[in-house]
């Protein structure tokens, strides 16, 4: 077998016996449905109120009234619950003391911490393909344009991949799985807060800078519907980059 694929099965079977993952999963899946359930809702009863003031059937926009603040708050939830998903990857292996037995085994660096890196991405896209159900359905009742929810699932995708890679570097800084979420929110919430910070500044090179480091801009415009490489890019390059740090911090504790 692949050495990537050994470290995904093994990491797969590690999670779906621990019931963490389960509770998980359920609130994230039961709150991404009431904030569902609950902007539908908003939205029918001001089509109901148009209905009545226009006496015409009302046309509302789902993709502004119900999609986007969805999207939007799927992001705040993800901000909180991938630390926890990924604080035991390097850090339970580390308290358990078989993180010495991984690094002399003939898997490579780069196995491991891409195999690591990959089961997370799996467990996310099978929770992300559940939220999927909530567009099919209400298509059956309404009309709506399809290509800013297909963009907004491709930035929840790469969102996700981003927040996981970043949760990845902090679990391979420590053998404690608390401090390991910790750091990794921390980090998270830096960089959402430098869009904020970017504001404040305002229109100067500083400013632009600190907004494109922050994943708020680049996410919402894709949740918007507009595409743009310069977005795509900066995800690219940021899972890089943190895949790169965790890497790292890796092949130091080999070498110590």
């Amino acid at each position: 077998m692949n050495p990537v694929h050994s470290i995904v099965a093994k990491e797969l079977r590690s999670a779906f016996v621990s019931p963490v993952v389960y509770v998980i999963a359920a609130i994230f899946l039961a709150i991404v449905g009431l904030l569902a359930y609950s902007a539908a809702a908003n939205a029918s009863n001001q089509a109901m109120r148009l209905m009545q003031i226009q006496n015409t059937y009302a046309q509302l926009n789902l993709n502004d009234m119900l999609f986007r603040p969805l999207f939007r708050s799927i992001n705040l939830i993800l901000m909180i619950i991938l630390p926890l998903l990924t604080m035991r990857l390097f850090a339970e292996e580390r308290k358990l003391r078989t993180f010495e037995l991984l690094l002399t085994s003939p898997i490579g660096v780069n196995e491991i911490v891409s195999g690591k890196f990959m089961s997370v991405i799996i467990v996310y896209s099978g929770l992300l393909s559940l939220t999927s159900l909530i567009p099919i359905t209400l298509s059956a009742y309404a009309t709506f344009d399809w290509r800013p929810i297909y963009l907004g699932y491709v930035a929840l995708f790469l969102q996700g991949a981003l927040l996981i890679s970043i949760g990845l570097f902090a679990s391979a800084l420590t053998e404690n799985q608390i401090i390991a979420a910790f750091l990794s929110f921390g980090c998270i919430l830096g960089l959402w807060m430098l869009g904020a910070l970017g504001g404040i500044v305002g229109d100067t090179t500083i400013g632009h800078i600190l907004s494109y480091l922050s994943f708020s801009e680049h996410y919402e415009r894709l949740i918007r519907g507009l595409f743009n490489l310069k977005d795509i890019l900066y995800y690219v390059s940021g899972i890089a980059f943190m895949w790169f740090a965790a890497h790292q911090a890796v092949d130091a504790y080999r070498w110590k």
